[in-house]
């Protein structure tokens, strides 16, 4: 068998990932849960034949000399996909996640208009999507791009590992490097890119001090740099980056952080309530003065909230618990969807009868601009 048959069988059936693994059957998730494809156990000559069918040379190498490996495959046709190879007790184990040649846009993705155009707006500063694993960080930032891509006159520049979604220039010149192919590193590549005239910089992930260090420079001066980190909040994010630093830098972070940080867009996808398919529910927060005081001042994670509960109206800003009271109530996602969810399910009981921070506030903040559109597969007003 060849490997493209259990990637054709998945994508059929809206699948996000397939895995293999010796003596389990082909294994795909669908709306967030794992079934068998097959009855067949996989043997380990069988998954070699097909993982080392699509390598080239270079990447059988690599993969082994060091046992890991991470690169995109694409099938005319069907879509891309990013892979994932590794050993698991002395076996290849699999795992490769879809990629659609397609990009969506805000509105397919069902994602807040209004706060990422704001965003994608911008001539500078840094804009964070995060999320665990599984979030759809990469296709929300594909769909900023894409964005960027139709609306201004820009020089974009990506730095990916491995590159998932492809685009073409419209009325961007659209430049994409992957690490280990077009550059060494993230570090590496960031510190060339700003010699290479970008406008946008976007940064597949900001794994260390030095990467992050660059991309604040880059921010602060004159660039809008999108990426991503593996955080469930805003608070938490920005505690995150300063903590990657050592304790006698960080107060210099906190001033270029608050300087520089314009936006951070936290993400879950969750099951829609009749059982087929999946919809975000979202955090969001755009850097007001107060809450650019508040980075810069060490403020907690509850000051900050404050600061987003008294916004209400700026840019649809909104907490993760607002916009899961929100699907709640349109009936797109079940109670207990969004109490599993919650990132303070005390907090979201009081929030679903109307009790907020500082008191009961009878508008929260709704992604579509308005009363719940019905485009969340809910029921809804419309």
């Amino acid at each position: 068998m060849h490997i493209n048959d259990l990637l054709k069988q998945m994508v059929q059936a809206n699948g996000s990932d397939l895995h293999l693994k010796v003596g389990s059957p082909a294994i795909m998730r669908v709306d967030g849960t794992l079934m068998p494809m097959n009855k067949e156990r996989l043997s380990a000559d069988a998954i070699n034949q097909m993982v080392f069918n699509i390598l080239n040379e270079k990447q059988k190498k690599e993969f082994t000399t060091s046992n890991e490996l991470d690169f995109a495959y694409g099938v005319p046709g069907i879509a891309r996909f990013r892979v994932n190879l590794c050993v698991q007790r002395g076996t290849v184990r699999v795992v490769m996640r879809i990629v659609p040649f397609d990009v969506k846009n805000f509105r397919e993705l069902v994602l807040p208009e209004e706060p990422l155009t704001y965003l994608c707006g911008l001539n500078r500063g840094l804009v964070l999507v995060t999320g665990p694993t599984g979030s759809g960080k990469s296709t929300t930032l594909a769909a900023m791009i894409d964005f960027i891509n139709n609306t201004r006159n820009a020089h974009v520049v990506t730095v990916e590992d491995p590159i998932e979604f492809l685009y073409r220039d419209n009325r961007c010149i659209i430049s994409q490097r992957e690490i280990g192919t077009d550059t060494e590193s993230f570090s590496v590549a960031l510190k060339r890119v700003l010699r290479q005239d970008p406008d946008v910089i976007l940064i597949g992930e900001m794994r260390d001090l030095e990467t992050i260090a660059t991309a604040l420079t880059a921010a602060e001066t004159g660039h809008l740099v999108l990426s991503t980190l593996h955080t469930t909040d805003a608070p938490g994010t920005i505690d995150r980056i300063i903590d990657v630093f050592p304790p006698h830098q960080q107060a210099q972070i906190r001033i270029q952080l608050a300087a520089a940080l314009r936006g951070i867009v936290c993400q879950k996808v969750l099951p829609k309530i009749e059982g087929v398919g999946r919809l975000p529910a979202t955090e969001i927060m755009i850097v007001t003065p107060t809450i650019s005081k508040h980075i810069l001042d060490g403020a907690s994670h509850v000051q900050i909230y404050e600061a987003m509960f008294n916004s209400p109206d700026y840019l649809n800003m909104h907490t993760m618990n607002q916009d899961l009271v929100r699907l709640v109530k349109a009936e797109a996602i079940s109670l207990e969807t969004a109490l599993a969810a919650s990132p303070n399910p005390d907090e979201f009981r009081l929030n679903m009868r109307g009790i907020f921070m500082g008191g009961t506030k009878d508008g929260i903040g709704t992604p579509s601009g308005g009363e719940f559109s019905g485009r969340y597969g809910g029921k809804g007003k419309k």
